[in-house]
């Protein structure tokens, strides 16, 4: 497949590897003669590990067939994280060092998750958006400390780290997005 062809969300080989396509920038030169050439974002399948990479529109990857499978989190156990598909009820067991830090937003009952397959076999994980997690440790919020827009660390229930407003405590459902990391918003 021609870079020019290449979709966010395309699986592709390179160097060995398989990549999932996860941002496209398109540059077009302003003087006459340029090529055009593409930028892409792409992510180790499994592991997760990114690697930048340029191509004129005319070069090629070879494309791998991804599937996706809506699923939910059921539970954790000694062999690693294990989803249930949604329509078919199969079990698929993804271990910590496949999921990397995506580990650190799972939930029980987290839903909306699809499970990425290559030749029946799981390689990745992609979560919703932003997911709800209950706040377990931060600092008291500051009396009159309203006027500033000041964060603070706050742990959440599964072990992850982030920056909140003052005004969050301990107990509060925040959304945190999957994509940055960050604080968006109460629950």
């Amino acid at each position: 497949m021609k870079a020019s062809d290449i979709k966010r969300g395309n699986a592709v080989e390179h160097a060995g590897k398989t990549w999932q396509v996860r941002e496209v920038e398109k540059s077009s030169p302003t003087a006459r003669g340029g090529n055009t050439t593409y930028r892409f974002a792409l992510y180790a399948i499994p592991g997760g590990q990114r690697l930048d990479l340029t191509l004129r529109a005319d070069d090629e990857l070879r494309e791998v067939e991804l599937s996706r499978r809506q699923a939910h989190f059921s539970y954790k156990d000694a062999d690693g994280y294990v989803f249930m598909d949604a329509e078919d009820f199969t079990q698929y067991i993804l271990d910590g060092e496949l999921l990397g830090d995506n580990a650190g937003y799972i939930i029980d009952g987290l839903d909306g998750c699809y499970v990425q397959l290559i030749d029946e076999q799981p390689v990745g994980l992609q979560l919703p958006p932003s997911v709800s997690l209950r706040v377990v440790e931060t600092a008291p919020e500051l009396k009159g400390a309203s006027a500033t827009k000041r964060p603070k660390p706050a742990r959440l229930e599964t072990g992850l780290e982030i920056q909140v407003p003052d005004y969050i405590g301990v107990d509060d459902q925040v959304l945190v997005s999957t994509l940055t990391g960050e604080f968006a918003g109460r629950a």
